[in-house]
């Protein structure tokens, strides 16, 4: 039988917060890092079950038929065949490993919601440099401000073994996902009777935090610099926006910018963070659901709960293959189950609760991440009343020209008003994400290029 919890740390961990200190990851702990634990903290060994392998480096090389930075990635797995499905007929077998927010998709659409289960196969993988640096941090990074910012670590995990439910969660917002990258993709609300219109941008982003030559000391505070124009439909073309990420955002809040190209003006915008409403996601996904979690994470207790063995999209190569077009994919009420790839793994539980007098439209967030590359893959969110609303899904694969595994398609499903919202759709476009082209110099990311770049 799987078993339902495998807590780490259980006795300290059911106590923690983000106001909690405690001493030091121990010498002894860190040199478990690359051991028994995978160089990014995870358990290296497999379940008793048998039905999580052992971690053994994950995918080191892109398979043969991938040829080129920014081609669509090639299926390192297309031979594998389902397990067994999950639907609303089985569930009650499985409901002990799936999350709440999951379950409730069974139970807001019982006819098709699906999720085909695969052979678990543990692909998470990095650069050795990136290993390196984790471990540098393990015994060095700090939270600062009662853990609304962290210090003395610089490109790796922060807290490859996370005391507390922030530091877990800086794993996610600082994880590895290169360097400089740049996407041309779309994003769409999907109706409840599935109708949609694509919105298209050419996204750009620098990782400060991750540039080979940088180091904690020179960051300025910057954690990455992202920049977006929308290229579709007519009427959207030109507008663009820019973000400057700052690590300590309750220090020095995030900068943001978006440039009008009717009105051919740059204008801050300063209520781009926590639930502010995204324009562009028809009110289905805040500025700070985006990538599952981002920003400031001031307005939460964040609670570790510990691990928990759960069915998590993994491995998803299909869901943004050119072979699959967007009609096919987009169903009534959630992706087409036909095309996701469902895996068992670990993942680390940590729960937000709003804190008193903070503002916020959910009350509650738990967060489900991957053990093995600290990515969110599900988020269950909650309304003031404390019934579950949300549910958003990272479909995660391996970009193996990095490599790093990091989210193919993110899903943010509104489960009252039966709706859902996709992001980083670009099967038919020619290309997919390209690491590989050089990396521009901070003035690239100056407020002034806007007006320039943002034509339409």
């Amino acid at each position: 039988m799987l078993k339902k919890h495998s807590l780490i740390g259980a006795a300290i961990a059911l106590t923690l917060s983000a106001s909690g200190a405690l001493a030091a990851v121990s010498p002894q702990e860190v040199a478990k890092l690359g051991t028994t634990l995978t160089p990014f903290g995870a358990e290296k060994a497999g379940n008793a079950a048998g039905t999580i392998p052992e971690w053994t480096g994950g995918i080191t090389q892109p398979p043969a038929d991938y040829k080129k930075p920014g081609q669509h990635h090639p299926d390192p797995f297309a031979d594998d065949k389902p397990l067994f499905t999950i639907t609303q007929a089985n569930l009650e077998q499985y409901k002990a490993n799936l999350t709440p927010g999951q379950i409730a998709l069974f139970a807001t659409y019982p006819n098709s919601f699906q999720m085909p289960v695969y052979q678990s196969r543990r692909s998470g993988s990095a650069p050795q440099w990136v290993y390196d640096n984790t471990l540098k941090n393990a015994t060095s990074a700090k939270l600062l401000d009662g853990g609304n910012g962290f210090a003395d670590a610089f490109g790796g995990i922060p807290f490859p073994i996370p005391q507390n439910g922030v530091e877990a969660l800086w794993n996610h917002i600082a994880r590895y996902r290169g360097t400089y990258v740049v996407r041309r993709a779309s994003e769409v609300a999907v109706q409840r009777n599935g109708a949609f219109n694509l919105v298209t941008s050419q996204q750009e982003a620098l990782f400060k935090f991750y540039e080979p030559k940088g180091s904690f000391a020179n960051l300025n505070n910057i954690l990455f610099y992202y920049l977006s124009f929308t290229k579709s439909p007519a009427r959207l073309a030109g507008g663009a926006v820019l973000v400057h990420e700052t690590l300590d955002q309750v220090k020095e809040p995030r900068q943001a910018w978006g440039y009008n190209a009717g009105q051919r003006r740059v204008r801050r915008a300063p209520n781009l963070a926590y639930d502010t409403p995204i324009a562009a996601a028809d009110g289905l996904r805040t500025a700070d659901d985006t990538d599952m979690f981002n920003g400031a994470p001031d307005r939460y207790d964040w609670k570790l709960v510990g691990k928990k063995e759960i069915y998590i999209p993994y491995n998803n190569y299909k869901v943004t293959s050119p072979e699959v077009k967007y009609e096919q994919l987009l169903q009534v009420g959630h992706l087409n189950p036909a095309v996701t790839r469902h895996e068992l793994h670990r993942v680390w539980v940590v729960e937000g609760t709003l804190k008193p007098g903070a503002r916020h439209i959910y009350s509650k967030r738990t967060l489900y991440l991957d053990e093995d590359s600290w990515q969110i893959a599900v988020a269950d969110q909650y309304d003031g009343r404390g019934e579950l609303w949300r549910v958003s899904i990272a479909y995660l694969k391996n970009y193996y020209d990095l490599p790093t595994t990091w989210s193919a398609l993110d899903v943010f499903h509104d489960l009252q008003a039966r709706r859902y919202h996709v992001q980083n759709l670009d099967n038919e476009e020619s290309s997919t994400i390209d690491f590989s082209q050089a990396t521009p110099d901070d003035g690239y990311f100056k407020p002034s290029a806007l007006r320039r770049r943002g034509t339409r």
